[in-house]
């Protein structure tokens, strides 16, 4: 095992990724996104002549994912303001994520909880956005928006959340 797959996130070269073996390149791809056909998709696409392809791939490939596997992606999400539990590289990547969200107001702090309680209330699920390089305010701000949708809005809202956030991360699992 090459010592980039080895250390995951940040620490892979676009080389080592080509030339790993299809489980072991499938496993480096999972903190970014769990979600079996879009691993799959970019793994038999390799090799790749440069990160922009890999990257045009994984956009892709992610388009759309179907409800199932959205609702799959959202089974590992923290509800945001809170921290992912344990030491897993996806639990890392998303304490990193969410760094934003670390002392703030209270009053900010609770009116994200509040609003992360009415949006499972009416939606079913945990909110999900992609809080790398979002403030707190901004989060609520999206947050409290998001609430007015309706479940087909809102559903289309989390599929392109969580392509910028699979996308994202690939980003830094490649170093690029």
């Amino acid at each position: 095992m090459t010592r980039g797959l080895t250390q995951g996130i940040g620490n892979m070269l676009l080389e080592e990724f080509n030339a790993a073996g299809p489980e072991e390149a499938a496993a480096a791809l999972r903190p970014c996104l769990d979600i079996g056909r879009w691993i799959e998709e970019i793994v038999e696409s390799r090799p790749f002549d440069g990160t922009g392809s890999l990257l045009d791939t994984a956009r892709r490939a992610a388009e759309p994912f179907t409800d199932a596997e959205v609702e799959a992606a959202l089974a590992h999400h923290p509800r945001i303001g809170e921290r992912a539990a344990g030491n897993s590289t996806e639990a890392r990547l998303s304490q990193s994520e969410q760094a934003g969200l670390g002392a703030a107001d209270p009053a900010v702090a609770a009116a994200i909880a509040e609003g992360n309680r009415s949006y499972e209330e009416k939606f079913g699920q945990v909110f999900l956005i992609r809080a790398a390089g979002r403030s707190r305010e901004e989060i609520l701000a999206a947050l409290t928006t998001r609430l007015a949708h309706t479940p087909e809005e809102e559903q289309a809202v989390i599929g392109q959340q969580l392509r910028e956030i699979a996308v994202l991360r690939l980003e830094g699992l490649i170093g690029a």
